[in-house]
């Protein structure tokens, strides 16, 4: 059997996914190392196998609805939808706040996963766990492409990955590539306050 981590990075890597560099995360935190995702969900073949390895891992999970958040998690939740054979929807931001809009809607007792494309802090799926529960539905689960949350960020819900990834982040106070001048990239797409 295939090394499944292997063939996620090396997937990663050969579509220009996995950045070297100095990073502005969404969270506000520097990084030497970014994953761009969107470079990988630009293929379909490519996007499809990497998310047949979340896929496989929720064979045996209950669940009835994907919900991914704008922008990151939009094409992951069509995967996972198409390859699970479930629906899937979008929470997006409207006057600076996630919502569900566009005729989406979560049903009293669903039973929902969310879809990310990368996980740093879990800020992004936090705010659609809080739509989905206060909208009656129950939130099961979180997958991901790349799990990149640093040693002590916990998730209260399960998570399934395609790939655990060891990537440091820094506060920009503490940030080695801040001390040394080194100018940063900010590649995601919420705003930073």
């Amino acid at each position: 059997m295939e090394n499944t981590d292997k063939m996620v990075i090396d997937t990663l890597k050969e579509v220009g996914a996995l950045l070297e560099g100095h990073f502005l995360l969404s969270s506000g935190k520097h990084s030497n190392r970014y994953c761009q995702c969107a470079k990988l969900l630009q293929y379909p073949d490519k996007a499809a196998k990497v998310l047949k390895v979340v896929a496989d891992k929720l064979k045996d999970v209950d669940f009835d609805i994907i919900v991914g958040p704008a922008m990151g998690g939009v094409v992951v939740s069509y995967e996972l939808a198409r390859q699970t054979g479930k629906p899937g929807i979008f929470a997006e931001r409207q006057d600076g706040n996630m919502t569900i809009r566009r005729g989406f809607e979560i049903k009293k007792g669903q039973k929902a996963i969310i879809s990310e494309d990368v996980i740093t802090t879990g800020k992004s799926f936090l705010e659609v766990a809080n739509i989905i529960k206060e909208l009656g539905g129950e939130v099961v689960g979180i997958i991901c492409i790349v799990d990149r949350r640093a040693e002590g960020v916990e998730v209260e819900y399960p998570l399934y990955s395609a790939v655990k990834l060891d990537i440091k982040s820094y506060e920009k106070e503490q940030c080695p590539m801040c001390k040394e001048g080194t100018p940063y990239v900010k590649p995601g797409s919420r705003n930073i306050k």
